[in-house]
């Protein structure tokens, strides 16, 4: 039975201790691994009691799609931190969304345990990112769908959103298996959207 459902929640305000219990989770996953997540532990690590613990987050699988939702919110913070700070070059804030993604990513202990589950560790962890994603694709396609768009590139909307899952895809592997730097893995990202776009990008890559 897969980890998370396919319908990935907006992360959820809920009581003052959900927030610190994801916390727990996040940071005991990455200490001891997912197996040794229990609800007693997170009461102990967060300082509640269980039934608080089950009041707000619910099940096992239920805290999983809450961990990979608060990771979420995190990164999607940083993307629109990028296209905020270039809101007239959209290539320029696709490169710098790329890099504070991957940048982020390097230290992240969530991901870090997901990573160590390639080796072995918890392979349960690895539908949160991999054969379970689809919802967490989803909702970052529509976010950037919605930030690109107000950049009118010069592509139909079918072409944009081929252009935009080639994008998420493309970051999701460098975060989960990188093979270059953050800076010039955005790099090559930035250029190919140019090209996509029809746009000379200058420099044409930075990272050479």
């Amino acid at each position: 039975m897969p980890i998370m459902s396919r319908a990935l929640p907006v992360p959820a305000e809920g009581g003052q201790h959900r927030r610190p219990i994801i916390a727990a989770a996040i940071e005991l996953t990455a200490k001891s691994g997912w197996q040794a997540v229990t609800m007693a532990r997170l009461a102990e690590l967060a300082g509640v009691s269980r039934q608080t613990v089950y009041n707000e987050i619910g099940s096992k699988a239920a805290l999983a799609e809450a961990m990979v939702a608060h990771e979420l919110d995190r990164f999607l913070s940083v993307v629109g931190a990028a296209f905020d700070r270039h809101p007239q070059d959209l290539v320029e804030a696709i490169y710098d969304a790329v890099r504070a993604v991957l940048e982020l990513a390097d230290d992240n202990t969530l991901l870090r345990a997901i990573a160590s589950a390639t080796h072995g560790t918890a392979p349960e962890l690895l539908p949160l990112l991999t054969t379970d994603a689809s919802a967490l694709l989803t909702q970052t396609k529509t976010v950037l769908a919605a930030r690109v768009a107000a950049y009118h590139p010069p592509l139909g909307d079918d072409q944009v959103t081929v252009v935009i899952d080639l994008v998420v895809r493309t970051v999701l592997s460098h975060v989960m298996q990188p093979s270059d730097t953050p800076a010039r893995t955005a790099d090559a990202v930035a250029w190919v959207v140019a090209r996509l776009l029809g746009i000379t990008a200058d420099p044409p890559l930075r990272h050479t």
